[in-house]
């Protein structure tokens, strides 16, 4: 494993219990809290528990004044909402949880499934594209799918209109997991009402979003990196010059997936972001051998950013020299960042410090609501 991923190290020699997966509920749900910073937490700290408890201090630290974490009942409730429409949760480090989507960077901590979770220990392939699909465009899915499944991959896709939908129907008698903008519960669009059904009966439904929450626009990127980072490859159908399907492609550069690209007529705008990812290096796709024959590899290329250096090896809470130290190396990140996103490691290497150092820092000023994180990695000034 190299230092520019994580990997799923267990918590404990005993599976989690309730409480256990509460506990991690409780922590992800907390404000302020994203992915990175409940890893970096829970390497410091060793458990759900103690980091919830160490939150308040945190955030007092960092000049946030009546910080209370997110409620152990609220948490206990969204649990037994799940377990009631017969959803499992499925967290980091634990027995089940996807080992390909481990290896991102800003994996998600709580994962919500309703289905066949033995689907998600089979090697996976992703397809997205247009909502307003062609006719050509949605065969093309269908067919795709269809091989891809026979070849032994799982089909992932979104859910949404046109190929998403296309390719998931394809791909049921053979796999197929939808991951949801929303929860698990809650169907968008609501036409494919029945599709989901079908595939929580025969496939897989996953969402990292509590129970019964409505998807609002903020949630469909966070979306499509969980997408692309399930599968070993994400093959694009059809897609505008900016779209949606372009941004599943790009988290899959940075996460070390191959990226394949239907090709299309000049002349249709629906082909425009596919031709621009042919042009810039992605793998064309005529069929599903091309997509089988690409994918004789046997682990995909690791991830080119880095989010959290030094969580395989547990490291300890930072203590800066000074409040004066630590005031400086704030103003010196927040000089540094921008409202562009640049990655992580990027940041350490002009700061010129221990990455633990800084990584300290950053949880900070997250707490602070001073900079986001955001998909691969990347970091953000909140303007």
């Amino acid at each position: 494993m190299t230092d520019s991923s994580h990997s799923p190290i267990r918590r404990s020699a005993r599976p989690a219990s309730d409480r256990d997966l509460i506990l991690q509920l409780q922590l992800i749900r907390s404000r302020r809290v994203g992915p990175a910073t409940f890893h970096r937490l829970l390497g410091e700290y060793g458990s759900a528990e103690a980091a919830i408890a160490a939150l308040p201090d945190i955030a007092r630290a960092a000049g946030v004044t009546n910080y209370l974490p997110y409620s152990f009942a609220e948490a206990e409730r969204e649990y037994a909402a799940g377990r009631r429409i017969g959803a499992h949760l499925l967290c980091f480090g634990e027995p089940g949880y996807p080992a390909d989507l481990a290896d991102v960077s800003d994996a998600p901590p709580v994962l919500w499934l309703r289905g066949n979770p033995g689907l998600l220990a089979r090697p996976a392939v992703a397809m997205v594209g247009a909502r307003n699909a062609s006719s050509l465009g949605s065969r093309m899915a269908k067919l795709l799918a269809h091989d891809i499944g026979a070849a032994g991959f799982v089909v992932v896709s979104g859910l949404a209109r046109g190929i998403d939908t296309a390719a998931h129907s394809a791909a049921l008698a053979t796999g197929t997991v939808a991951v949801m903008a929303g929860g698990v519960d809650h169907v968008y669009p609501r036409e494919n009402q029945k599709l989901a059904d079908q595939i929580a009966e025969q496939g897989a439904i996953l969402s990292e979003q509590p129970i019964g929450l409505a998807p609002q626009a903020r949630h469909f990127p966070r979306r499509n990196r969980i997408v692309s980072g399930l599968a070993r490859a994400v093959i694009v159908v059809e897609a505008a010059a900016r779209s949606g399907s372009l941004i599943t492609a790009r988290d899959a550069a940075d996460q070390g997936r191959e990226v394949m690209a239907v090709p299309g007529h000049p002349l249709d705008a629906r082909a425009a972001g596919c031709n621009m990812l042919l042009r810039d290096g992605a793998t064309l796709v005529r069929s599903g051998k091309d997509v089988t024959e690409a994918l004789e590899l046997p682990e995909p290329a690791p991830p080119r950013q880095m989010a959290m250096p030094g969580l395989a090896e547990a490291p300890k809470p930072n203590r800066p020299a000074s409040v004066a130290a630590a005031l400086d190396l704030s103003r010196r990140i927040l000089t540094l960042l921008g409202p562009s996103p640049i990655p992580e490691d990027q940041l350490i290497r002009e700061l010129d410090l221990p990455a633990q150092k800084v990584s300290g820092e950053l949880v900070t000023l997250e707490l602070q609501g001073k900079l986001a994180r955001q998909s691969g990695g990347m970091l953000s000034l909140v303007v």
